[in-house]
């Protein structure tokens, strides 16, 4: 198990909820939910290797269930028994590894706008072929960098997200793109079909998914969420980031969750 170092936020206080940032984003991601959340509960944000504030993806992480082992040696850390995980896009694939591998630890599990099957070999190719691109020339460039941004949002998205965003992808280094985030990218884009880690669910799930997301479109959701027999939500007005593109539906439908399963 990697020694956990990962930068991470912990406020609040009542019953332990751990949030997972997309690929790309950081903790910061979750600051609409956050203020909402850290009203009834003890909300810890980590930031993934290579994002935000954590240091480079370490060597010995290959596969989502590493990450997962990480997250819960931080959750040891601070002497954390129980707790809750929402997690967005990787974050939903290496919580869903979490609440496997701690079932008598993780009480509550949400998925929003993220999918543990494999991605098809098309879609495989595709992303394979970005990265290749990106590492070739050590930089996001156009007109690539657009199509990663109009990835994440919509035309609904604050300008001002679809900016930070753009930015922050514009001005990593050659360094940072390839000790982490084309590595976590081969890792998330390539990982393995992981549905048959739903069936060892014990904990209650909710998935949520985003009308307009594309990455992971609302098919995938529902599919999960049949596989589980779970709600399943679409959240309106929203692409893959749709905790950020709808917030306060999306802050609303985690109180909610949150409040009725984690005493």
């Amino acid at each position: 198990m990697t020694k956990s170092t990962m930068s991470y936020l912990d406020v609040g206080s009542g019953f332990p909820v751990l949030l997972g940032h997309s690929f790309l984003f950081d903790k910061s991601m979750w600051s609409p939910q956050i203020e909402s959340l850290a009203k009834h509960f003890r909300v810890i944000a980590t930031d993934l290797w290579g994002h935000g504030d954590s240091p480079a993806l370490p060597e010995t992480v290959t596969s989502m269930a590493d990450i997962a082992e990480d997250h819960l040696a931080l959750i040891e850390s601070l002497d954390i028994n129980k707790f809750a995980v929402v997690g967005l896009s990787v974050g939903g694939m290496w919580g869903a590894e979490l609440a496997a591998l701690a079932p008598q630890r993780v009480k509550a599990l949400m998925l929003l706008d993220t999918f543990v099957g494999s991605e098809t070999e098309e879609e495989w190719q595709k992303y394979a072929k970005m990265l290749d691109a990106i590492s070739s020339t050590g930089k996001v460039t156009s007109p690539l960098l657009e199509y990663v941004v109009s990835q994440f949002y919509s035309e609904h998205a604050d300008p001002a997200d679809v900016q930070h965003l753009t930015t922050y992808l514009a001005s990593l280094t050659s360094e940072q793109l390839r000790t982490s985030i084309l590595p976590l990218g081969k890792l998330i884009f390539g990982r393995p079909d992981r549905l048959s880690v739903l069936n060892t669910m014990t904990c209650p799930v909710h998935v949520a998914t985003g009308e307009l997301d594309l990455p992971r479109p609302v098919a995938e959701g529902e599919r999960m969420a049949k596989k589980l027999g779970c709600d399943f939500t679409v959240i309106p007005q929203a692409a893959h980031i749709s905790n950020r593109e709808n917030p306060a539906f999306v802050s609303q439908l985690m109180v909610d969750f949150l409040t009725q399963h984690c005493k």
